[in-house]
């Protein structure tokens, strides 16, 4: 039995690992998704922010979850988006969920009273102030990011006063003498580096899953197996079975989608990293993971290494024991639990069957 659900807000843009990561914020059992804020980044802002909402309506959420809407660029550098890897409107090849124009899928955008969108800030500002309670509340929340992390820094710049109220900020972004979207940069950091730095600057536990974690987390011919049927045996040269409801169709589609991009870009042949869904599994799972705690930077000014970060495994830099601007600011995931976290990937797909309004199509 569970006893303590740890609070999380979790910042993305969708992107089919992103709507994994959503998945897997509704169905864990270790975790209570206080809402959801939006960015530029995998596709534009406004598609993003639907994206998520339509992945709401299909993993039934709880009703009182919304989307807030956040920035559409970065801080300084001009927006880019990634339709060779998740296709023109983030989601790709993904069969299954409601249509952007649903009004189910538009109810759920975060609303102001008189109507307006509630924004990224106004619903993470919120949601810390509702569970923090100034202290007497006696929880914190957890800010997970799985992508640029421009609404991240907004928040700790404008509500630097709300940081006490944070447990920790986990990203997935970064890598350590690697990068994918650029020879020495990650894709999620290289986008808003300036945010990245600001997140990294903030008094608070902050933990990075690199690329040189997620990419031992790959979404095998096997992986798929189960989720399409978990009662099925198959064989290493056996066809994919069957699925055994319109849930695990769909997320076939959607990880098929990106195994496709991953092979064809990056020449990945057994299958797609599941980047992002690495936070949440941090987040409830923390003991699956080993981690160091280092310097780290990003790389801002570099003509060739723009948005690289710069971990300090050398201990090169004269630190102190603070998080932030003066210290050894971030926790950096070195391993995981490969079958740990697709035992719990499979888990929440199971309870996601019980809710999902897709499994009520005829």
């Amino acid at each position: 039995m569970v006893n303590y659900r740890k609070k999380v807000w979790l910042d993305v843009d969708p992107g089919h690992d992103d709507a994994i990561a959503i998945l897997l914020a509704l169905q864990s059992p270790q975790i209570e998704l206080l809402g959801i804020s939006t960015t530029h980044g995998n596709a534009p802002s406004d598609l993003t922010a639907i994206n998520a909402a339509r992945c709401l309506l299909a993993f039934g959420a709880r009703p009182d979850i919304r989307v807030y809407p956040g920035a559409p660029k970065p801080l300084l550098k001009s927006v880019q988006h990634d339709a060779e890897i998740h296709g023109p409107d983030g989601l790709g090849g993904v069969v299954g969920l409601a249509s952007g124009t649903d009004p189910a899928v538009l109810s759920l955008i975060a609303k102001n009273p008189d109507g307006s969108v509630a924004r990224a800030l106004e619903g993470i500002s919120q949601a810390v102030k509702k569970v923090w309670i100034e202290g007497s509340g006696l929880e914190k929340v957890i800010i997970i990011s799985s992508g640029p992390m421009t609404n991240i820094a907004n928040f700790i710049s404008v509500y630097h006063d709300l940081l006490d109220a944070v447990e920790e900020f986990v990203f997935m972004g970064g890598g350590v003498g690697l990068g994918n979207r650029a020879a020495v940069a990650e894709y999620n950091v290289m986008c808003d580096p300036h945010a990245a730095q600001i997140v990294l600057n903030a008094p608070i536990r902050t933990v990075m899953i690199p690329i040189n974690v997620t990419h031992t987390v790959i979404a095998t011919k096997d992986i798929i197996s189960k989720l399409l049927s978990p009662a099925a045996a198959v064989g290493p040269d056996s066809p994919l079975p069957k699925p055994a409801t319109n849930l695990r169709y769909t997320l076939s589609t959607l990880i098929g989608y990106f195994a496709e991009s991953y092979k064809s870009t990056f020449g990945f042949l057994d299958g797609p990293p599941m980047h992002d869904a690495l936070t949440i599994a941090y987040a409830a799972h923390p003991e699956l993971f080993t981690a160091s705690r280092f310097r780290v930077d990003v790389e801002l000014t570099g003509a060739h290494s723009s948005g690289q970060t710069i971990v300090d495994t050398w201990k090169y830099q004269k630190t102190d024991d603070s998080w932030g601007a003066t210290g050894k600011n971030c926790l950096v995931a070195e391993t995981v639990n490969v079958d740990g976290f697709f035992n719990m990937f499979l888990d929440c797909v199971a309870r996601c069957d019980e809710v999902s309004p897709l499994n009520l199509k005829v």
